[in-house]
């Protein structure tokens, strides 16, 4: 045996110990997510490369994460998430802004596929005011931290993991599955196709407000896996001030976000003065091309089980989309009720609209046959594309969750000419 081991053990058994007075060492939470979702047929006189399908089709996801969590010291915790993900998204995921299902971003054909999902280190300046307690969870070790404070987080993760962080419309493993409530649809936040990427974050959090910014890596190429590490020539830098309130004696959050992004990226106008015939992105992308949007989103509570949330954003509508779904312009609203007023205290109602919307120059680049990543019918007829989704999700056993959800999109891809498009979906969520 080593010599050394056990003093290793004992300074490891006595650095852990220190902590567990009123500070958690480490934690393991888990998930799993299974959604099946069925789209019956629509109207659709003409299609194009990248249209939703005419015909009913089926889809499922299925993902599975652990979540690791463990102290370095008392102001430092790291992070690390192993995840499998699988799934058959309805159409080939193209055809839509507001796709139906916000896990399928993660999913990598049928089979399971297994990666990491982030690795990451907190660090936690304390600046001082009353100590606040910290509940343990998901990324998230418990113990108490100062009212005023200064959060550094460096690594793997997902930018909606700090950022418009919506207590209502924010997870589609138990909220929302629309991608448009989940997040604001014209937020073309840096992710590789799966939704995550890498970089640094910085958070100053004081009593009542705080501000938030980070510089994250974005893909090589749109929605593509590989992401760019040259994050001094390519970014995506956020910027996020939120500031809690109090109206009647209900609490609510105003949060204004904004992001300027810098990749190697095609314009419309170019791609649609660059020919006659039909444009293409392809040929007029650029080294260095910069695109940023900014948005604002509100959260209040009405009561103590009713909330309500709205938000509205708008990008520059010159620039490629890049990251996230094609949407130049957006805006939602919705509800969500408890199921305490009907005795079922872990039930969950939710209904939101949304509503994305298209720049001159991109809704000219596809009524003129062009092609992005999403959207392609051959031609347009564009209206904005209307999003409806209500949900109920019902609590089974602690901790396992079946949910009901319904959504109906009109103008689906912004063309008239097709749809209105239905879906309906059970989920099947469980997490410890």
């Amino acid at each position: 045996m080593n010599k050394n081991l056990p003093t290793c053990l004992t300074l490891l058994g006595f650095a852990l110990s220190s902590f567990a007075q009123d500070q958690e060492a480490w934690n393991a939470h888990f998930q799993s997510t299974y959604i099946w979702q069925k789209k019956p047929s629509l109207s659709s006189p003409y299609a194009g490369p990248n249209s939703l399908l005419a015909q009913a089709e089926k889809s499922y996801s299925f993902t599975a994460t652990a979540a690791f969590g463990v102290r370095l010291s008392r102001l430092t915790e790291a992070y690390f998430d192993p995840e499998v993900a699988q799934g058959v998204p309805i159409s080939g995921l193209v055809g839509l802004a507001g796709f139906s299902n916000g896990e399928l971003a993660k999913t990598s054909g049928a089979k399971p596929k297994l990666y990491r999902a982030r690795l990451f280190v907190r660090h936690t300046v304390d600046l001082g005011g009353e100590q606040q307690p910290i509940e343990s969870a998901a990324h998230q070790l418990s113990g108490k931290a100062a009212s005023e404070r200064l959060v550094l987080s460096a690594g793997a993760l997902s930018v909606l993991d700090i950022f418009d962080a919506n207590s209502y419309a924010h997870d589609p493993r138990m909220q929302f599955m629309n991608w448009a409530l989940m997040t604001h649809a014209a937020y073309d936040y840096p992710a590789d196709s799966r939704g995550y990427t890498y970089g640094v974050a910085a958070e100053y959090i004081a009593e009542g407000w705080a501000l938030r910014a980070g510089r994250f890596a974005v893909p090589k190429e749109p929605n593509q896996l590989q992401l760019d590490s040259r994050l001094f020539r390519h970014y995506g830098d956020q910027v996020e001030l939120s500031k809690d309130y109090a109206v009647a004696g209900q609490t609510g959050t105003v949060r204004l976000l904004g992001f300027r992004m810098k990749a190697v990226m095609a314009r419309y106008d170019d791609a649609l003065s660059a020919t006659s015939g039909t444009p293409t992105l392809d040929a007029v992308r650029q080294q260095d091309q910069a695109k940023w949007g900014v948005g604002i989103g509100v959260e209040h509570k009405l009561a103590e089980n009713i909330g309500v949330f709205i938000r509205a954003f708008k990008a520059d509508g010159r620039t490629e989309t890049y990251a996230f779904t094609e949407a130049d312009r957006s805006t939602s609203a919705g509800l969500q009720v408890g199921g305490s007023a009907w005795g079922r205290a872990q039930d969950v109602l939710g209904i939101g609209i949304a509503q994305s919307s298209l720049s001159t120059g991109h809704t000219q680049f596809l009524a003129r046959g062009g092609q992005t990543f999403f959207l392609g019918d051959g031609k347009l007829s564009y209206r904005p594309e209307r999003d409806f989704e209500a949900y109920y999700r019902a609590e089974l056993l602690r901790g396992l969750f079946l949910t009901g959800d319904l959504q109906r999109i009109r103008n689906p891809g912004y063309n008239a000419d097709r749809g209105p498009a239905s879906f309906y979906a059970l989920r099947l969520h469980w997490e410890n």
